[in-house]
């Protein structure tokens, strides 16, 4: 897919006709059937990438487009591309949103290698697999999820006073000291 190839008129066609939506996946597909290509997305991570970036790039400055026409309203996310009503009274799109300004600088799509793309990957998996492991650790330091804003100042504090209570030395339990042990080595991970 190149800049070229991404008409948002072709876009507007292809949500208008799915009035509930489509994930990135189909659109992209649709694209490709379009085009006149075989319905598969690239294998190769970075072309991957920038077939995504292109559509992305594509998508916000055709929602840019419609709500300055007052004509509509695009919701984008990988799991819903949808078109919705435009509203007079809904405020303006704010110039202050990351994504989008990550899209639509096309300096991202230039600059961006393979090897740049297998770190986003990576750290992707990280978050997603690491958020329980996360989790896990604020509740062996006794953090509930509605501890607010941490960080590591705070969260070595509790480490220490749970250390002290729990040392073996003072009557505490060995295992639950490797628990907060553990739970400490996790979380420097996530805190810096």
């Amino acid at each position: 897919m190149n800049q070229e190839t991404l008409p948002g008129c072709r876009l507007l066609d292809l949500l208008e006709a799915a009035p509930e939506g489509l994930s990135e996946y189909e659109l992209m597909l649709r694209l490709s059937r379009w085009q006149g290509r075989d319905e598969r997305l690239p294998s190769d991570t970075l072309e991957l990438f920038r077939s995504h970036f292109l559509l992305f790039h594509t998508l916000y400055r055709l929602r840019d487009e419609l709500h300055a026409e007052g004509r509509a309203s695009l919701q984008i996310s990988p799991l819903c591309i949808r078109l919705l009503p435009y509203q007079a009274a809904e405020s303006a799109l704010s110039e202050q949103e990351p994504l989008r300004e990550y899209y639509l600088d096309l300096t991202h799509l230039r600059d961006t290698g393979a090897e740049d793309v297998e770190q986003m990957l990576g750290a992707f998996w990280v978050r997603l697999h690491g958020a329980e492991d996360r989790q896990q650790a604020l509740a062996a330091l006794e953090f509930d999820e509605q501890a607010g804003e941490l960080d590591l100042s705070v969260i070595r504090q509790r480490y220490r006073q749970l250390v002290s209570l729990h040392h073996p030395d003072r009557g505490g339990c060995t295992q639950r000291l490797q628990r907060i042990n553990s739970a400490m080595e996790t979380l420097q991970r996530y805190y810096r």
